[in-house]
């Protein structure tokens, strides 16, 4: 059961460290393998041959999913911080002088446990895209303008809607979230780290949708929807942002369905 107490406990800062270690190096993996992919897309595993005609084969969407999860982690774990560090710490004065390092682990393996399962769709989207001719396999960009009109106008729609805002609160209260959430034990790490990615993903999948408009291995625009996650999610009253940032995507749309 959760202790209210425990969310003014101290903890060091290297026993901080120490907690966040295993996500810490998850993010830093990521984003060096990201960097080689984007630098050389044959460095990813069945990548080397998306230029080719051929449909889609196992090796192709087994490449295409690696891809996909390893930019999720990299983009989304970063803006998991506050909630994995408000964790670490209540875990860190629950256990006293125990380090449940592996608690902190588990409940960012939850978190990106959904984004996992997101990097499926999105892998299934690209290749049913890339059969039908809409995305272009070696931009891995919709090659359509009526269809990347049409994702940059419902990325923008999503941003006004309820259930975006209803999302965006629990990820930005994370004392909120794990006081309402919590779970003892090693799997109850999970299992809160599975629910914070379901809030995360039903905040953010219309805006990783934008990676079709823009290509998929974009670095531009994977740095540029990290950052702007990182805004939305920590800057207090960012409602502002996320209204600004809709009507903007909704102009592209439009602009890009007229030109």
């Amino acid at each position: 059961m959760f202790d209210a107490s425990l969310r003014l406990s101290p903890i060091s800062p290297a026993r901080l460290a120490l907690l966040l270690g295993g996500p810490a190096a998850i993010v830093l993996g990521c984003w060096i393998y990201l960097a080689v992919m984007i630098g050389d897309m044959s460095a990813g595993p069945g990548l080397s041959p998306m230029t080719t005609p051929r449909p889609f084969g196992p090796a192709q969407l087994s490449g295409l999913f690696l891809m996909w999860t390893v930019m999720m982690a990299a983009m989304m774990l970063p803006t998991a911080a506050p909630m994995t560090v408000a964790y670490a710490r209540m875990r860190a004065a629950e256990r006293g002088r125990r380090v449940p390092w592996a608690s902190v682990l588990l409940f960012a393996g939850g978190y990106l446990a959904i984004w996992s399962a997101f990097s499926a769709g999105a892998t299934l989207v690209q290749g049913v895209l890339t059969e039908l001719a809409y995305l272009t396999p070696m931009t891995m960009k919709i090659a359509s303008g009526p269809l990347a009109g049409g994702v940059l106008i419902a990325a923008g729609v999503y941003q006004f809607l309820p259930v975006k805002q209803a999302c965006l609160r629990q990820c930005r209260t994370p004392i909120g979230f794990l006081m309402t959430q919590w779970r003892d034990g090693d799997w109850g790490a999970f299992v809160m780290g599975w629910r914070h990615g379901l809030f995360c993903v039903g905040c953010c999948w219309a805006l990783m949708g934008l990676l079709f408009v823009a290509g998929v291995m974009n670095a531009l625009w994977i740095v540029g929807l990290t950052v702007y996650v990182l805004i939305e999610k920590l800057v207090p009253h960012s409602q502002f942002v996320t209204r600004l940032l809709g009507l903007g995507l909704i102009g592209m749309g439009l602009g890009t369905i007229v030109g």
